[in-house]
């Protein structure tokens, strides 16, 4: 295990608005940065696009997340070999991956019922962790506005995994 590098990743799903109210499905963009804890930077960025086995990319969901249903037919690829990916270009289980929130269960959840194996073992909720180290008690606080809230800089669009990734590995490098 390597204690010195942490995997930060983020995933998008296919998202709907059904009633005012968001629903997701499977999982169609994976975002990675992975930070060198000694060095105190980041050291190496990915960006995977799955290609959805049921589900379908809304209209919803392109204008949130930028992701479109072309980009997927032709940069997506199934949710096995975008893991293979991830354990051959960041490590897999030799690493520890971090998220903010429980991005570990969604992906968990999609790989056991997909038959894949969990491309890690070790993870970080880092939202979690955020909360206890600012006493936030039960009170939320999305990564956005915990970020400025350290007066890190937000780059990017949100809500694309690639970019989500890269900031959360900024602010993660203040946390840890």
């Amino acid at each position: 295990m390597n204690y010195n590098r942490v995997v930060c990743f983020d995933l998008e799903m296919c998202c709907w608005n059904v009633d005012g109210k968001g629903t997701t499905g499977e999982i169609i963009e994976v975002g990675l940065a992975e930070i060198d804890l000694a060095k105190g930077e980041i050291v190496k960025r990915a960006q995977y696009y799955v290609k959805p086995e049921k589900d379908q990319v809304s209209l919803f969901c392109s204008e949130l997340t930028g992701i479109t249903p072309r980009k997927i037919e032709k940069q997506g690829r199934p949710l096995e070999e975008v893991i293979k990916s991830m354990i051959k270009n960041f490590g897999g289980p030799n690493k520890i991956y971090a998220s903010w929130g429980r991005d570990d269960l969604i992906l968990a959840n999609e790989c056991q019922s997909k038959g894949i194996d969990m491309p890690f073992n070790e993870f970080i909720n880092l939202a979690t962790l955020y909360r206890v180290q600012n006493r936030l008690k039960d009170k939320r606080i999305g990564h956005r506005a915990a970020q400025e809230q350290k007066g890190i800089a937000w780059e990017g669009r949100q809500h694309s995994g690639y970019v989500d990734a890269y900031n959360l590995a900024k602010l993660a490098l203040e946390m840890l």
